[in-house]
């Protein structure tokens, strides 16, 4: 019986936090103009090529992320509605998901988003751990402007995920030409499809107004897969 209240009480709980987390993004962005507050569809997709995918690569549906390391959002939102989304269509093979860089922060969003490159490229099985243990990292009370991420503490969070890390490779690779390759496609698709905001979630070529909004995501996904 205890048991069951805890359940109980824990299912209320992230129902509440997603609800709340959605509430404060809507607040975020009421000075959007009532066309952006709609789903938009895209001119087409964004391209998950060369890019990290979790679930079936041939999936009819693909769902993609744009986030950024440094964005308090975007953590939240990988804490409450990944979870969901993971157990409702990734894990069954009905969407795929795939995450591109944003650097919507500065230079600690780069050197994150040049860590995670240099682990999916070297240890693409490990991209996914690493990817959440670096959102763990971020502080819970923490702005924007905050200095967390470094050089120490990506390297600190690679040697924590990956057991046969080679860390003087991993140092040199942050930086390498090949990395700064990767981030410059990343950006060209931040730029062809005017985001502004992260988390963006896109699916196939659906914008979601309300990242939060796991209703929203779900009718979009069921909406591709008539």
């Amino acid at each position: 019986m205890k048991s069951n209240r805890k359940n109980r009480s824990l299912v209320i709980y992230t129902l509440i936090v997603i609800v709340l987390f959605g509430a404060i993004f809507a607040i975020n962005q009421a000075g959007n103009t009532e066309e952006d507050s709609s789903e938009q569809p895209l001119a087409e997709a964004p391209s998950i090529e060369g890019q990290p995918l979790a679930g079936d690569e041939n999936a009819q549906v693909s769902i993609v992320e744009f986030g950024d390391y440094k964005c308090p959002s975007c953590k939240a939102w990988g804490e409450q509605v990944w979870p969901l989304l993971k157990q409702d269509y990734i894990d069954t093979g009905l969407a795929s998901f795939s995450y591109i860089n944003t650097l919507f922060h500065g230079e600690e969003s780069k050197l994150a988003a040049q860590a995670s490159e240099v682990i999916y490229l070297d240890y693409p099985e490990q991209f996914w751990d690493f990817h959440k243990a670096l959102f763990d990292e971020q502080p819970t009370q923490v702005s924007h402007d905050d200095l967390w991420v470094t050089e120490s503490k990506v390297l600190e969070v690679a040697e924590a995920t990956v057991s046969d890390l080679d860390a003087d490779k991993f140092m040199n690779d942050l930086k390498s030409s090949e990395i700064q390759d990767k981030l410059d496609q990343d950006q060209l698709q931040v730029d062809k499809f005017g985001i502004q905001q992260t988390p963006t979630i896109v699916v196939n070529n659906i914008v979601i107004a309300n990242p939060f909004d796991y209703e929203a995501i779900k009718q979009a996904i069921e909406q591709e897969t008539e």
